[in-house]
């Protein structure tokens, strides 16, 4: 599916406003990034504007900044970075290519049959109404799990888990997910132990949401886990207004891109970083 440029450019705004940190400052058009969490497209520079100073000086007063804030420098390159040209000028200064994220996206979301509402529920039941109490909403969690909803604070504390991520990186997470401009909403399935075995966040802006944090236990994959909670978080946006959806996944993830296309999610655009070579 061909998506035009407007949309996709809706989508890239989205996706920047999603994953707003508190330690962020404009450079002549360059949005420079530097929360010290997990997530690098909280932690990099987002080449926005081509602005009136010369690449290099943006460049060294940019690696300035990283350095004082004590993170590695790195620019997120996508279709719209600007000057154009900057990604080539980057990879002959030896600035080497790091990761490569696929934008899917789903416009008007026709959500699969199992994750519909049920046509014949009281229509005056309240849209934001959590899933687990509402008739109107999903089908019930699979069997022996239970469906949560966590707060910033509890969700970086499950997938941080579920990831091994380091203490200061769940912390940074949380703040990031507490100052952000986009309200987040976390879910997941969890055993009556309380062992979680999938997690998935959605942050919603407008007509549109963004699926993030999409992870399964690796002792549970396989078991269509986070296609059911991706069903259930859809049915939940798009009850709510929602009608475009978009997420990010890296580009060899092909058992999660296959989940995504099942979905009816398609190929929007790819982004990659460059990373200064004395950050390596």
């Amino acid at each position: 599916m061909d998506f035009n440029e407007t949309l996709l450019s809706r989508v890239e705004d989205a996706g920047l406003n999603a994953s707003a940190p508190p330690q962020q400052r404009w450079l002549d058009g360059w949005l420079l990034r530097t929360n010290p969490g997990e997530a690098r497209r909280a932690r990099c520079v987002n080449a926005l504007a081509t602005g009136r100073l010369p690449v290099d000086e943006k460049l060294a007063l940019a690696q300035q900044w990283f350095h004082e804030c004590g993170v590695p420098m790195m620019v997120r390159i996508t279709r719209f970075t600007q000057p154009a040209h900057l990604d080539n000028t980057l990879a002959q200064r030896g600035w080497p290519l790091l990761g490569n994220t696929h934008v899917l996206v789903l416009a008007s979301p026709a959500l699969p049959a199992a994750a519909q509402p049920n046509s014949a529920a009281d229509p005056t039941t309240d849209p934001t109404t959590d899933a687990a109490t509402d008739p109107a909403t999903d089908a019930a969690p699979p069997e022996g799990l239970q469906w949560q909803t966590l707060g910033a604070e509890a969700y970086a504390a499950v997938v941080g888990k579920l990831r091994s991520s380091p203490a200061d990186q769940q912390r940074a997470h949380a703040e990031r997910l507490r100052s952000s401009p986009v309200p987040y909403s976390g879910f997941a399935l969890a055993r009556k132990d309380g062992q979680v075995l999938a997690c998935g966040q959605s942050a919603r802006e407008g007509a549109m949401v963004g699926l993030y944090d999409i992870f399964t236990h690796p002792d549970a994959r396989g078991l269509g886990l986070s296609s059911w909670l991706c069903k259930r978080m859809l049915s939940l946006a798009t009850r709510n207004g929602v009608s475009l959806a978009y997420l990010q996944v890296e580009a060899d993830n092909h058992a999660a891109q296959a989940v995504y296309r099942r979905l009816g999610f398609a190929y929007g655009y790819s982004y990659h970083y460059r990373q200064a070579p004395e950050a390596g």
